[in-house]
């Protein structure tokens, strides 16, 4: 499946800052009639609305609170496609003191937030013709690193809950991507100490929306994605792509 981003509503979470703001840039530029910046400060949002005037809509998500994912549904019943960018990092080892807190919130906020989202929505894309459902996964889903280990567990169960949305969503016709980004010049790559191999996010984006009209499943984006999705692309295409029956 395939889908045209141009006149479509689009949500984006954590769309203030780095990826997020770069993509609701993007899929504006791209033809995008309104694009739902969802943030949880909606003042965050402010510079968006300035730029582009009605074709953004803050809207307020906090992935840790069911009740705002909810309401947001409410509102946001138009949307054609949504985004979910918004993520925890807190680069802890696992024999870090606080390596069990540390799991706790990137858990909730990156595996279960994203379950969260698909629950809202995914009835809300069945109900507007399918669209498509965008989830920022890392390469540190595929490849642990130690010193934020407990970011990487639950970037690998964001990943498996990715896997299984799109079998269950491709019966309602919506479109699933699992977008895999290295080092991108944000604030959480600085906080990973990342920041000087850090390329653009322009990079996700432009990823992104190639992925959504090639229909491809997987995007690795820049230098270091491009190099390990390379070494996995085979078990991608030859297991994770593949449906397997469970008998």
């Amino acid at each position: 499946m395939t889908f045209d981003i141009a006149h479509k509503t689009i949500l984006v979470t954590g769309a203030n800052r780095g990826i997020g703001k770069t993509l609701v840039t993007s899929l504006i530029k791209q033809g995008a009639a309104k694009v739902y910046a969802a943030v949880r400060n909606l003042d965050s949002a402010t510079a968006l609305v300035e730029t582009y005037g009605d074709k953004v809509v803050p809207i307020q998500i906090d992935l840790g609170d069911v009740d705002s994912i909810a309401a947001a549904a409410q509102i946001a019943s138009d949307v054609q496609m949504v985004v979910n960018n918004a993520g925890a990092f807190q680069g802890t080892t696992p024999l870090a003191e606080d390596a069990i807190a540390s799991l706790q919130l990137e858990m909730d906020i990156n595996v279960y937030g994203l379950v969260r989202m698909a629950q809202a929505f995914a009835p809300i894309l069945k109900a507007n013709g399918g669209g498509a459902f965008v989830q920022l996964n890392s390469v540190v889903s595929i490849k642990t690193f130690a010193n934020f280990a407990t970011y990487s567990a639950s970037k690998a169960a964001s990943y498996a809950m990715t896997q299984a949305l799109r079998e269950l969503l491709s019966e309602q016709d919506t479109r699933v991507l699992s977008i895999h980004p290295g080092p991108i010049a944000t604030e959480m790559s600085s906080a990973a100490g990342l920041g000087d191999i850090a390329e653009s996010p322009t990079l996700v984006a432009d990823g992104i929306i190639a992925a959504l009209k090639t229909g491809e499943f997987h995007v690795f984006p820049d230098t270091m994605a491009q190099q390990i999705g390379g070494a996995y692309q085979s078990f991608a295409k030859n297991v994770v792509e593949v449906t397997m029956t469970e008998e």
